[in-house]
């Protein structure tokens, strides 16, 4: 249990809040009861789903009495959850928000009082839990834009706050572009799709492929990259390549795994993709992947692999690419 959602349970058990049946975004387990769940990122998903609550990577529609939004770090992704949560809400409803100060949780609720005022605040585990409830007072128009799907970059691309890198192409995907070839053919894979850039940059360089797989652990991630992506020889798959198996044997995987970036710590996550990568290719098949140059992926690759080269060093990313 993280030490938002410590405090959020600290808001119910102290009789701060009162239980009624309750949707909860980006939920993690808790002790509470009559619980609709949304999640959707995949790992976390999983694990909900051993519990009794149901369940869903996104929660369309209701008139709930209650709703709880675990907060993320990412300011614009808060917006649009707590838009989303306010539009949930029958009439009088109330929703509770839960986040770490270290995330920006005592700024958001700033924000969020001067949108539409608090009925109510404590602070506790290092963490604020705020809540409000559904009036006349509609969310300002910009964070109900970010609910859903719109435009970004040039605006031949539609993405989301959730998605990694939502609102521009990262650094690494365009420099893993840069150096894709033009004779990629078959059955192709785009680990951790994002919103569907490197796919889309694949099939405009090597016309010999006959379909791509798009595969990530976001779902939000694969709404947008459905509509960035209306080819015929996409398609499109929620999985956790960590402990799920790919739907297919590869000609080829193209990889920008998310964590790279701000998660130096973790290299574990990529290694784990390495060696799904390498399971999913057939043999001759190549492998190209962008990783932050400081990751120590080089020994998972010549595990892995039958070889493996750098084709770029900007200080800040390496390319490789990696054949079985």
């Amino acid at each position: 249990m993280s030490q938002a959602g410590r405090a959020l349970a600290y808001a119910f058990e102290t009789g701060a809040l009162a239980s009624a049946r309750a949707f909860f975004l980006r939920a993690e387990p808790l002790p509470f009861k009559d619980v609709d769940a949304e999640q959707s990122f995949r790992p976390a998903y999983l694990r909900l789903k051993q519990t009794a609550w149901s369940v869903t990577p996104r929660i369309e529609s209701g008139a709930y009495e209650l709703g709880l939004v675990l907060l993320t770090k990412h300011k614009e992704e808060n917006f649009a959850n707590i838009a989303r949560g306010w539009a949930l809400l029958g009439e009088g409803g109330t929703v509770a928000c839960a986040g770490a100060n270290d995330d920006g949780a005592a700024s958001l609720e700033k924000h969020v009082a001067k949108a539409f005022g608090l009925e109510g605040s404590l602070s506790k585990f290092h963490c604020r839990v705020f809540w409000l409830k559904r009036g006349a007072t509609r969310p300002p128009d910009y964070w109900r834009g970010l609910a859903s799907l719109q435009s970004v970059g040039d605006g031949s691309w539609k993405s989301q706050p959730g998605i990694f890198s939502w609102d521009r192409i990262d650094d690494g995907s365009a420099l893993l572009a840069r150096y894709l070839p033009d004779d990629l053919s078959g059955h192709i894979a785009d680990f951790g799709c994002g919103w569907g850039y490197l796919s889309r940059e694949v099939l405009a360089r090597s016309p010999g492929v006959t379909r791509i797989d798009l595969i990530d652990a976001e779902h939000r991630a694969l709404e947008a990259a459905r509509v960035n992506l209306p080819d015929p020889r996409a398609t499109f798959h929620w999985l956790d390549l960590a402990v799920e198996a790919a739907p297919a044997i590869y000609d080829a995987i193209v990889c920008n795994p998310p964590f790279h970036a701000g998660r130096a710590a973790e290299p574990a996550l990529g290694q784990g993709i390495i060696a799904a990568t390498a399971r999913a290719l057939r043999p001759g098949g190549r492998f190209y992947l962008v990783a932050n140059r400081g990751l120590p992926y080089e020994p998972q690759l010549k595990a892995n692999f039958a070889a493996f080269e750098t084709l770029a060093d900007n200080n800040k990313f390496r390319i490789s690419r990696a054949m079985r």
